[in-house]
This record gives C-alpha cells, sequence and structure tokens, in this order.
C-alpha cells in the first residue's frame, strides 16, 4: 500500500451538498456523548497514557474481534505481550480489515488528534507507534486534554448503583470545563439469574446502609442510591438488557420466595423475568418522577464462547447480536408506565437490524404533545454503527418516524479516540441528506436543511438533556 493521505476533506462526502452540509453545519459543533463507558477515574487523574497500545488497543472489542479473526495469537490481544509488540500485531492485520469499519475508524482515530494521515500497516507501524508514542508525553493528550481537542461538552459515564462516584465529585469540584455527568445503569440488581447477584446485594446493602431482606428493602436501598446519583448530577439511565422484561409484577408467593432465595445459597428464583420487571418498573416510576432520561439498549446475546469466559471473564469480545422477541414486551412494557402517566424520556437502542421497523414505530406509540421527540429510536449501536448501520437507522428513524427530531450519536466506547466516530456520524448523515437535496429529493435550500442537520448533530441532545443554560 502506497503512503499518501488516507482520510481526505471530502471523505465520506461524494456531493458539493454534502460538503457544504457539514463545514458549516455540523464540523465544528461541540460533542454531547451523552452514553460511554469512559472511566471517571482515568478522566479525574488527568491520566497521561503510557503508550498507543495502552490508549487505543486496551479493552477495544472491536480490534480484539478483528485481530482474532485474521489469526492473531491471544497473548498480542489481551495477553502478556509487550504493548510494542502487540501494536505491531495490530498493524500487521489493519490492511487485511478493509471493508470492516475498523479500517476507517482506525485511520481517522490516526489522523484526529495525531495528525498521521497515512496507512498504517507493517511497514509504517513502528514509526507511527514511537511518533504517537512521542506525543502521548504532552499535556494535550491527556484524559482532559482529549476531551478538550474532540470540542466535547458533556460526557456520560456508566456508573453502577454502588459506586461512591468520588471520581465524579473531583471532576466536578476542580476546574475541568466539561460535565461529566455519572449515568445510572442498574443491570446488576436485576438479573437475579447471574452467579454474583447475592454477593451484589450484600455490596449494595453496605453501600445503602439498609438491610436488604425483602422486595421492600431492595427499592429502598435503590431508591437511596438514586437520591445520591442525583445530588452528584446524574440526570440519566441506562439498562443493557436482551430485550424488556413481560412480566413487571412479582405475586405475593413471589415476594415471598425471594425472602427465601436470599437466606440461601443453594436456591434459584422461579420466575427471574418478574423479578426484573417488577425492580426496573419501580425505577422507571423513580426516573420520571425526577425528570431524568431513561436509555435502553437491547438485542446484544452475551459471553457466547464459553471457553473464553472462563479465561477471560465478561466484556471480552465475545458478544454478537441476538434474535429475541422485541415487539410484545417493549409495548407491554412501556405500555404500563404511560398507563399511570410515569413513562419517562426513553432512548431504546436496537442491535438487531432486522427489528429496526419494529423500534422506530414502536416509539411512535408513546409520543405526547408538548414533549419534542420525548421516545427516541437511538442511533446506531455497537455492531450497527458503522456506515450500513447508520444509514439503516437514519432512514428507517425518517421513514416511520421524524428524524429531524433526532439526538444523534454517542460513543459508546471506553476509548478517549474514538470521538472521530462523532465526525464519522456526522459525514454520513452530511451526505444522506446533500444527496437527496442533489438528486431534487429534498428542497435545495441549504439553511433550511443545515438548521436540521445542526439540531440532529448536537441542539437536540442538548434541549433533551436539558443542557441549556
Amino acid at each position: 500500500m502506497k503512503e499518501g493521505n488516507v482520510i481526505a476533506e471530502d471523505f465520506l462526502l461524494t456531493n458539493k451538498a454534502a460538503e457544504l452540509l457539514y463545514n458549516d453545519y455540523a464540523k465544528h459543533l461541540p460533542i454531547i456523548d451523552y452514553h460511554n463507558h469512559l472511566p471517571p477515574d482515568e478522566i479525574a487523574a488527568n491520566k497521561q497514557f503510557c503508550s498507543l497500545t495502552e490508549i487505543w488497543l486496551k479493552g477495544d472489542h472491536y480490534k480484539w474481534r478483528g485481530m482474532r479473526a485474521l489469526g492473531v495469537e491471544e497473548k498480542y490481544i489481551t495477553g502478556s505481550a509487550l504493548d510494542k509488540d502487540k501494536f505491531a500485531a495490530w498493524a500487521k492485520i489493519v490492511p487485511s480489515t478493509i471493508r470492516n469499519p475498523l479500517f476507517h475508524w482506525t485511520h481517522m482515530e490516526l489522523k484526529n488528534p495525531f495528525g498521521i494521515n497515512n496507512y498504517l500497516n507493517a511497514d509504517s507501524g513502528e514509526r507511527i507507534y514511537e511518533s504517537c508514542n512521542e506525543l502521548l508525553k504532552e499535556p494535550a493528550f491527556s484524559t482532559q486534554g482529549l476531551l478538550m481537542h474532540f470540542n466535547v461538552k458533556m460526557v456520560g459515564t456508566t456508573d453502577d448503583p454502588c459506586d461512591d462516584l468520588q471520581h465524579h465529585i473531583a471532576i466536578r469540584e476542580s476546574n475541568f470545563q466539561v460535565v461529566v455527568k455519572p449515568s445510572f445503569r442498574p443491570d446488576k440488581a436485576l438479573m437475579i439469574g447471574n452467579p454474583g447477584f447475592r454477593d451484589y446485594i450484600l455490596k449494595l446493602s453496605r453501600i445503602s446502609e439498609i438491610e436488604i431482606k425483602d422486595i421492600d428493602t431492595l427499592l429502598i436501598a435503590l431508591a437511596k442510591r438514586l437520591d445520591y446519583f442525583e445530588q452528584n448530577n446524574c440526570s440519566i439511565s441506562d439498562h443493557g438488557l436482551s430485550s424488556l422484561p413481560l412480566k413487571t409484577q412479582l405475586t405475593g408467593k413471589e415476594e415471598q420466595e425471594f425472602r427465601s432465595f436470599l437466606k440461601s445459597e443453594n436456591t434459584t428464583f422461579s420466575n427471574p423475568d418478574a423479578f426484573a420487571g417488577h425492580i426496573l418498573t419501580a425505577l422507571c416510576k423513580l426516573y420520571h418522577q425526577k425528570g431524568w432520561v431513561q436509555q435502553f439498549h437491547l438485542g446484544a446475546i452475551r459471553n457466547n464462547n464459553l471457553g473464553m469466559l472462563s479465561k477471560l471473564g465478561a466484556d471480552s469480545g465475545y458478544d454478537s447480536i441476538g434474535d429475541f422477541k422485541q415487539a410484545e414486551r417493549m409495548s407491554a412494557f412501556l405500555g404500563n408506565l404511560s398507563m399511570t402517566d410515569q413513562l419517562a424520556k426513553t432512548v431504546v437502542y436496537n442491535l438487531n437490524p432486522a427489528d429496526n421497523e419494529l423500534f422506530a414505530t414502536m416509539t411512535g406509540n408513546f409520543a405526547e404533545g408538548g414533549t419534542k421527540g420525548k421516545i427516541q429510536f437511538g442511533s446506531g449501536w455497537w455492531f450497527l454503527d458503522q456506515k450500513d448501520g447508520i444509514e439503516q437507522q437514519l432512514n428507517t428513524l425518517s421513514n416511520m418516524g421524524v428524524v429531524s427530531n433526532f439526538i444523534g450519536m454517542l460513543t459508546d466506547s471506553r476509548s478517549f479516540l474514538s470521538y472521530s466516530r462523532h465526525e464519522y456520524f456526522r459525514r454520513i448523515l452530511c451526505n444522506l441528506f446533500g444527496s437527496e437535496m442533489e438528486s431534487g429529493l429534498l428542497p435545495d435550500d441549504h439553511k433550511w436543511i443545515g438548521k436540521i442537520i445542526s439540531d440532529i448533530c448536537y441542539y437536540n441532545a442538548e434541549e433533551y438533556f436539558s443542557l441549556r443554560k
């Protein structure tokens, strides 16, 4: 492969209208990254990274999957190999990732923020590695420096109810200009079938100072943690579920069963779906009461490789798209909350592209007069945050809903270099609209269409998450 500019100024922009929309209405807007998995401790400490491997490859499941698919030994992925050797293994296989979004993301992340606009491969790998390592020593490449570089206005991290939020408190008390908000993610309190559930309840009991002995005290403990999160600038919740629970209430018999379940490690709970539904419904009513936004990431089937799960643990790159039944459950769960007027602002994210129309039409069922875009069909998520997936989500939302209400992109990433995904999304968005302007499907009015582009990229999210001052 020849050296040369990889990411050109018109990258992904195939027409003049798209270029104008991107450069005049999207490119320079700040970023509201309302859902990600960035570690708050690294932001609070303003961490400097030791190597390009640490900031770029560590924890990146997308790259791990690509490396495994191309036969790289695990020691160069999550194992004991030196950082330099891990990066060399990655650089060697990058040319073979052609047509996977990894190929675009890799070169976008090298160009911005490192200023490298050459192909990464076995020949260029060592030079690029050393050059980036030198830059990583500079203050501008610390965690806070990078967030400022990418013009991030708000970061929404993902936090367990048991988290003490001390890193968020430290960030808020510092002079850092970016708003870093915690998000309440109570998944572990819902998954009664997980092996570590009882240990988690004990931890929740300690942190909340509530003795959890039944359903009522569990809900009191969670409500107390919700109040603590709210006191520390939280106004968003998030949930990673295969599907929403179908049942939303426990019977008296099941509540008694739960009390017995907590006392004995040798018992199982007979109705995990009803348990999750009961707890989640109670939480969602509290979100509504507090004026929060609730998010539901739906459709993943996780930890498929049991052998590697036993070696590496969860979240190691062995998850995929599931084919869960979504419509009946989503309708019942959201409908139950709407019946008592306790449905908060809601974002639902779909992982199975076969369900795009299902999700988009379901959000329209719970729209309310007086609240713009209350129920959102969230952006292309995980396996769908690539060009085709982003375009499908935008087209489906346009066909089945109102795309001008859309709150736009998020990184959903553990990497401080993933903010290039916002640029990627904005270019794809502008190209989609620009192409239809030039073909006569949309008005040839740059100011009119440009406002919609700006709203999707920034202003809708600013309003939706109440960030306007």
